[in-house]
């Protein structure tokens, strides 16, 4: 499917204009760089991979697509481009520092790029390369992109622009993913409609994930664990971003009490804070439930963790969805939801101004889907207790069967297989 032309903002601000200028010029010299590697040939057999910009690792979409391509064929080469050069990987994958010269000489040699995010502005490919973007969210709460409106500068067009016109393919998983990338992002591709790697471990039988979870933490035999994953607030706290006690007003110990009084047990709640606070997560501290906090924030790989999982709460999370593809129990807790969606321009759902017992899709961005939100919505701690006192497993799986089919969900486990299968013809045509 084809995407369609889309509108941005324009700066008009004399101080952002300037930035845009300096930013540009800085990426007209950085592509002379990848020019000047151009001396060098592409590498059939050669791959080069990265997450989040460089600050991601061994995760993401990529790492189950990176891992099959390596089963199919050993020949392949693999380089991953990291900030952090400690961060670990297979053997078969070399990592390198994510610099200028090193992008330049290690993209332009490389006859495939996979990446889940976009490409710093200045890079620049070559004919005969293929590009594969393998996202890193699909179905979702918060706008991005363009439908961010003013909250989606110029500058930030201007990088996506100059990612999506060297990409080839994108990957989705939903008819919700093409009614509503086709008006957040900045491109005008293909769609790959396979679904996401990551999600393959979510599919099927999750018991030896739950069995190495819980004897990394010598959990007892009646554990069980669900994974609170708040969504990253821009902000900081003299001027530094951190996590701090006060962002959060859930209380765990009454959480605690609730799960174990639902569905028995002796719960746990494994912590999943955004990368860019998880260094600081340390200086969180709660007394009450200390011994029952996991703290999983700087794993690179979020999706083997979460189908070792029990329940699931967010607020504005994307993997809540991803959560519901393996039927695990979600529960939203969002005590801000006024504030964040103005904040964010609007929301994929109605969350703020419908009531909580009947959120629909917003259909100014899926005009074509008529959907019903499938999780309970909480707004405060009482809320959250009444809903995971009234869960139903039963009529919980066929609301999500229900909302998976409306939306053209695909999710049958070998994701993987599939993108690894389209790039190995793609290598064969080099």
């Amino acid at each position: 499917m084809k995407g369609i032309k889309v509108e941005h903002t324009v700066a008009t601000d004399p101080k952002e204009i300037k930035y845009i200028k300096k930013r540009c010029r800085k990426a007209f010299r950085e592509k002379i760089c990848f020019y000047i590697c151009r001396i060098f040939p592409i590498k059939k057999k050669l791959i080069s991979v990265c997450t989040f910009e460089g600050k991601g690792g061994f995760g993401c979409n990529a790492k189950p697509l990176v891992k099959k391509l390596h089963e199919m064929n050993p020949e392949y080469e693999f380089v991953w481009f990291v900030n952090d050069m400690s961060k670990k990987f297979p053997q078969y994958i070399k990592k390198v520092p994510n610099t200028l010269w090193s992008r330049a000489y290690w993209l332009t040699r490389s006859s495939v790029w996979i990446d889940n995010y976009r490409k710093l502005f200045g890079t620049c490919k070559r004919k005969g390369q293929y590009y594969l973007n393998v996202n890193h969210y699909t179905i979702g709460i918060k706008c991005t992109g363009l439908l961010r409106g003013e909250g989606f500068s110029e500058m930030a067009y201007l990088v996506s622009k100059n990612d999506s016109d060297m990409i080839d393919d994108l990957v989705i998983d939903s008819d919700w993913c093409e009614q509503c990338f086709d008006k957040a992002l900045v491109y005008e591709g293909t769609f790959l409609k396979t679904g996401a790697p990551r999600c393959d471990v979510l599919y099927g039988d999750r018991s030896l994930l739950k069995e190495r979870f819980h004897g990394k933490y010598n959990l007892p035999e009646d554990a069980k664990v669900i994974m609170f994953a708040p969504t990253f607030r821009e902000g900081a706290k003299d001027g530094i971003r951190s996590v701090y006690s006060e962002i959060w007003s859930i209380d765990f110990k009454r959480l605690i009490d609730n799960l174990e009084k639902k569905f028995g047990g002796e719960w746990y709640v494994c912590i999943r804070v955004h990368p860019q606070l998880a260094p600081t997560f340390s200086k969180y501290k709660n007394p009450d439930v200390q011994s029952r906090l996991i703290d999983e924030s700087q794993a690179d790989d979020m999706y083997e963790i979460l189908a070792a999982m029990d329940a699931y709460i967010t607020d504005y999370s994307s993997a809540c969805f991803e959560a519901g593809f393996a039927h695990i129990p979600v529960f939203i807790y969002a005590d801000d939801i006024q504030k964040y969606a103005k904040d964010r321009g609007a929301l994929m759902w109605n969350l703020a101004s419908y009531p909580r017992e009947r959120i629909t899709n917003n259909k100014a961005f899926t005009p074509k889907l008529n959907l019903i939100f499938p999780f309970t919505v909480a707004n405060n701690n009482e809320q959250l207790e009444s809903d995971i006192a009234g869960f139903n497993q039963e009529t919980y799986n066929e609301k999500l069967n229900e909302f998976y089919k409306k939306i053209g969900l695909v999710f049958n486990g070998n994701a993987s297989e599939k993108l690894a299968g389209e790039i190995e013809k793609k290598i064969r045509d080099i």
